[in-house]
């Protein structure tokens, strides 16, 4: 097969799942079964599914589950009516089954949820970014809300995405070495790199970067220390090598961010990368955590922050 019949499959493919998804999110209010929206597709069922999973990395029912559960969780915090009427606005047909669902995803009941009044397991509709060939980049966006964290490691001043003279490409990998190299992270932990956005006045200002953990029991004199209250996040999904990260940022900024409805807070921004980060590898995952304003809905871009980073 020839480059530009396998780029122009790709394209067909991509214009199908885009198609599908743009009727996915336009009628969160019906059952949306995978039948009909076949349909919309015109492959059969069990293509769709096969396609829909290899493209975006779900099953198509995952998926509108997760979004109607997720648009279900929103309006429990900002619409007073009750809870079944939100449960028929999200296509559900009883109280009883959305509860049912509500508590599988969340682990609360969805009085519970409200009662709690936190924003938290947001799932936000998938977005293209780009085509490559074969797979398209996907923006996968969750909002959540984390508890009070401390985190210790090393810090050093970096430029960061948006600097005129970004250095954090030669200063982040360095600082990652020297944490590893003097035991201040365990390789077989989670690690978390914190970018404290809030302390810089412009883009020529350097941002303290901190490569780390978060906090064990007792923790070194020789480490720093940083203690970040509970804050709600837009966290980024970013796949493959940690290179590209800019790249997914810029897609937040430019194309997820603006048309949200959700506003940026300065703060500390987040690096979580799972044990065993390979940050080289074409499967590694991670995510970046940008804070969010959970009370506006206003849009905004952020110019000044997101800055790349990786251990």
């Amino acid at each position: 097969m020839t480059i530009v019949a396998e780029s122009y499959q790709a394209s067909t493919r991509l214009n199908r799942i885009e198609r599908v998804l743009a009727y996915i999110h336009t009628h969160l209010d019906q059952p949306l079964l995978v039948s009909e929206l076949a349909a919309k597709s015109c492959w059969s069922r069990w293509q769709l599914q096969r396609v829909f999973s290899e493209q975006t990395g779900m099953s198509v029912a995952h998926y509108v589950r997760e979004l109607k559960l997720s648009d279900a969780a929103q309006q429990l915090l900002t619409d007073k009516r009750r809870i079944i009427d939100i449960a028929l606005s999200c296509g559900f047909t009883s109280e009883a089954s959305f509860s049912r669902a509500f508590r599988q995803q969340y682990s609360m009941t969805p009085r519970e949820y409200r009662r709690r009044g936190i924003m938290d397991g947001i799932r936000t509709p998938l977005q293209i970014t780009a085509l490559t060939t074969p797979q398209p980049l996907w923006l996968s966006v969750h909002i959540q809300t984390r508890p009070q964290t401390t985190l210790v490691g090393d810090v050093a001043p970096i430029l960061g995405l948006f600097a005129p003279e970004p250095n954090f490409n030669d200063v982040v990998p360095a600082l990652w070495q020297q944490a590893y190299m003097r035991g201040v992270v365990d390789l077989n932990q989670p690690s978390i790199g914190a970018i404290d956005v809030a302390s810089a006045d412009t883009l020529q200002s350097p941002l303290p970067y901190l490569a780390g953990q978060q906090a064990p029991g007792g923790f070194r004199h020789d480490t720093t220390s940083w203690t970040i209250p509970e804050t709600t996040y837009a966290v980024i999904t970013h796949t493959g090598p940690v290179c590209g990260l800019p790249d997914t940022l810029q897609a937040f900024i430019y194309s997820w961010l603006p048309d949200s409805g959700y506003q940026c807070t300065d703060g500390v921004e987040l690096e979580v990368y799972p044990s065993g980060y390979q940050p080289h590898s074409n499967n590694a995952v991670m995510t970046y955590w940008v804070p969010l304003d959970p009370a506006s809905r206003a849009s905004c871009t952020k110019m000044n922050s997101i800055s790349c980073l990786y251990p």
